[in-house]
């Protein structure tokens, strides 16, 4: 008796039709925003676009919230959207004010520690961003750029762009090690030393020749494919 009465407390068909509208709706709304909402998710077209969906949502599994008020609420979201999209692509102070401006994190082979600090990344994110381009060693990047949607533009020095069918044969030899951080942000990464078969006392002798005595003084050390550092000094501010 319990299940039955609990079956016929369901709202089968108010609720069909709430997900059967509020699909159609949502369906109509996304195709008249266009494929530059999909796209160019910044800031504000993320946000906007996590909050329809949870509107949609909550019209179509809440038989408690009102239909009309939350299609209102819905659509009043998708005008303003489009309204601010127009203010964006109309005035390009707007869109600084908004969705903010690319940012160099490196600059002609430097890394920008200030502008990894402002937006709150660490060489570890910066690496992973550089391996989903298929860069492993930070030396071959000469100007790396962060988007406003979170990608990382890439430009390589002109020795690392791809080889073309005209350059003479590169070399096949295997590498003698994998582009490894050993220091980050001043701290030796002791971890990857050991998993390399190397040791501090090796890392200091290789910065002593670089007149380098104190790890403070380094923001960034990575061991290269044929055991030669790249060597990024702290900026003195």
């Amino acid at each position: 008796m319990d299940i039955m009465k609990a079956l016929s407390e369901v709202a089968v068909w108010e609720m069909t039709l709430r997900s059967v509208v509020t699909f159609v709706v949502l369906l109509l709304l996304t195709r008249i925003m266009g494929k530059k909402q999909l796209s160019q998710l910044s800031y504000f077209h993320y946000i906007t676009g996590i909050t329809i969906g949870s509107i949609a949502g909550e019209i179509s599994a809440q038989s408690e919230t009102h239909f009309i008020n939350g299609f209102i609420a819905l659509v009043w979201w998708f005008v303003f959207t489009m309204i601010m999209s127009a203010i964006l692509l109309r005035w390009k102070k707007a869109r600084r004010v908004l969705d903010d401006e690319p940012t160099i994190i490196i600059r002609e082979g430097k890394i920008l520690e200030r502008s990894l600090k402002s937006l709150r990344l660490h060489m570890d994110d910066v690496m992973m961003l550089l391996r989903e381009q298929s860069i492993f060693s930070i030396k071959d990047v000469d100007w790396a750029i962060m988007e406003n949607n979170g990608q990382l533009s890439v430009l390589k020095k002109p020795a690392q762009l791809e080889a073309t069918k005209q350059d003479v044969k590169a070399d096949v030899t295997p590498p003698k090690y994998f582009p490894t951080d050993l220091i980050a942000d001043g701290t030796i990464i002791h971890e990857n030393l050991t998993e390399l078969e190397l040791t501090e006392d090796w890392l200091m002798k290789k910065l002593s020749k670089k007149k380098i005595t104190d790890t403070a003084d380094v923001f960034y050390v990575q061991i290269q494919s044929d055991g030669s550092l790249f060597i990024d000094e702290r900026t003195k501010e």
